[in-house]
């Protein structure tokens, strides 16, 4: 348990940081990787909007996931468990695996494909090796939560600076930038469009990361006074603001390289692996290629860490098995790397960029069985007491259920046509 100190604001603050940024490092993986170049690449900035709309919706929902932690003290699997018994919570438990290993799959190929690039090494040997290398992580950290929020900070710092460079060498139009960030109705209109703007949402709103993190506030000793709850919200909130901003930018900048450095120059259909190898002519330096496949190894190492400590919370909360820890972890890393090798193998790595997307919308489509779960939660007041959403947090809770659910219903009629 991490102490939070009695005293200054800023002491308090630093206390509650952490949490927040190891959900974060879920809304820059390398599933955000391929969402975004392929709608920077095939569609300009256009999409921007819908990074922006789903990263402030990612802050909500990850603020209730925080809250019901919190006052509960029960994270989400365990609430769900609770409150709807074994036969729900296993319908549950199921999707949710299902989204953790299509996420996986796109953090164990991102990471593996980083490898690629950067060593030469086949995508097969890649996602085993990076799989272990984050249990070992995992292993070595067991003992405290602070170590590994402090990796986790450090590899996103990582992540920024190299695409605080790319952005200064690609020099972008500021103009049309901003303009992305405006709706447009062609997003809803134009099919093929609609694809990506839904994995783009899938990969910014990813459904393990709401149970990850009502489980990673509980490791902090706060009062479980109604001023030591009330507290702790608050700099949960906090804490999901400043690390989501963060993840904002990072999402933001894959789409605008891509968008600057290949739309409009023929190069509409981008993978991972071309902007890679075309970033560097495209933006005059080879550094540009190296920045790009750095980022995208702290990417994807980053997100396995935290999508394998997902998998085990969902696990023990959904079906109370207690097992052994690392039983735990070696279970959840097994069952995204097995899904990740075997599509590497029976459809080669020609076809890693379209895997990743659809991995995306799969999380897309999971998303509202983790949601309504959480809003129905956070609306009891059996459950929350006094801090029971306001009319206005509840109004806006199942306005982007309804929205969500809504998107995927169209997106799979649309493509049914």
């Amino acid at each position: 348990m991490v102490a939070v100190p009695a005293g200054a604001f800023w002491r308090k603050f630093l206390a509650f940081s952490g949490p927040g940024y190891l959900v974060a490092v879920g809304y820059m993986d390398p599933g955000n990787w391929a969402t975004g170049i392929a709608g920077g690449a095939g569609y300009g900035y256009h999409l921007l909007s819908v990074i922006l709309v789903a990263n402030l919706a990612a802050m909500f929902l990850q603020s209730l996931a925080a809250k019901l932690g919190i006052v509960s003290g029960l994270d989400l699997a365990q609430a769900c468990r609770r409150a709807w018994g074994p036969r729900v919570s296993f319908v549950l438990w199921i999707l949710c695996e299902i989204a953790i290993i299509a996420c996986d799959l796109a953090e164990l190929l991102g990471a593996a494909i980083a490898l690629k690039l950067l060593f030469g090494l086949p995508l097969v040997w890649g996602v085993a090796l990076i799989g272990f290398e984050v249990l070992l992580l995992l292993g070595l950290t067991r003992h405290s939560v602070r170590p590994l929020e402090a990796f986790i900070v450090c590899l996103m710092l990582v992540i920024s600076a190299c695409f605080a460079v790319e952005l200064a060498l690609a020099r972008p139009a500021v103009g049309a930038v901003l303009r992305g960030f405006v709706p447009s109705p062609e997003i809803v209109s134009d099919p093929a469009m609609l694809y990506i703007a839904i994995g783009i949402l899938g990969a910014t709103i990813m459904p393990h990361n709401l149970y990850l993190h009502s489980a990673l506030v509980k490791s902090r000793a706060y009062e479980r006074t109604v001023q030591g709850i009330r507290q702790a919200i608050r700099y949960s909130r906090i804490d999901v603001v400043v690390a989501l901003t963060l993840a904002i930018f990072v999402n933001g900048a894959i789409l605008i390289l891509a968008a600057s450095a290949f739309h409009g120059r023929g190069m509409d259909e981008v993978s991972i692996e071309d902007a890679y190898q075309l970033l560097a002519p495209a933006l005059g330096t080879g550094a540009a290629s190296t920045l790009f496949a750095v980022a995208l190894l702290a990417s994807g190492q980053n997100s396995s860490i935290t999508g394998t400590l997902a998998g085990q919370i969902v696990l023990e909360g959904f079906t109370d098995l207690r097992i052994a820890p690392w039983m735990r972890q070696l279970a959840s890393r097994l069952l995204a790397m097995v899904p990740a090798i075997l599509a590497v193998s029976i459809w080669g790595e020609s076809s890693v960029t379209d895997l990743l997307i659809f991995s995306q919308v799969v999380l897309s489509l999971q998303l509202p069985f983790a949601v309504y779960p959480l809003v129905r939660l956070t609306g009891n007041r059996a459950w929350m007491g006094r801090f029971t959403n306001g009319r206005l947090t509840a109004v806006v809770a199942w306005t982007l259920t309804a929205g969500l659910i809504g998107l995927n219903a169209y997106l799979l009629i649309s493509l049914t046509r």
